[in-house]
């Protein structure tokens, strides 16, 4: 089922790199119940240019295309998500802030069972950037929004790798 999953994810993601691309990233991290996290996204941003906020904040913005697969000891669960990203950027240093729609198998672990294979995925991030690689951390939540019980949550610790494309 897995392997199908991210076959899926990985036709997913193709199509939306052909779509326009400007950046690609690679994530890791840990979350509870020991889970580690693989994530590789496509990068599509809203404008070339930020938007000047008066002084020297500017705000910027891109949707993040993404497939992921988590692992523990006890499960390998596949993700793919949809997140729009706001960026508030000051030099080369920026946080940012999102929350996303996240596709999940619902068996996390053997005490984290999610109800619904639809989460919402949101995370709070600082970097720095040049003009060829982008390195945040992040902390993320992903959960259903109460929308059906259980719903345990899961937290992540996320570090971030972009390269950008152009």
């Amino acid at each position: 089922m897995i392997r199908a999953f991210a076959a899926l994810a990985a036709a997913w993601l193709v199509t939306f790199a052909a779509h326009a691309t400007d950046a690609l990233a690679l994530e890791v991290g840990r979350g509870e119940d020991r889970t580690n996290l693989l994530r590789f996204s496509v990068v599509d941003r809203w404008d070339r240019k930020p938007r000047e906020l008066g002084g020297t904040w500017r705000l910027a913005g891109y949707w993040e295309f993404s497939a992921a697969l988590w692992d523990n000891a006890v499960e390998s669960t596949a993700d793919i998500g949809i997140t729009p990203v706001f960026r508030f950027e000051r030099g080369a240093f920026y946080v940012e802030g999102a929350i996303g729609l996240h596709f999940v198998q619902t068996q996390i672990s053997a005490a984290r069972v999610f109800s619904t294979a639809v989460q919402f995925g949101d995370h709070i991030g600082i970097g720095w950037r040049s003009a060829q690689w982008d390195f945040a951390a992040r902390l993320q939540h992903l959960s259903n929004a109460g929308i059906d019980h259980p719903n345990p949550g899961i937290n992540f610790v996320l570090f971030r790798a972009q390269y950008e494309l152009n």
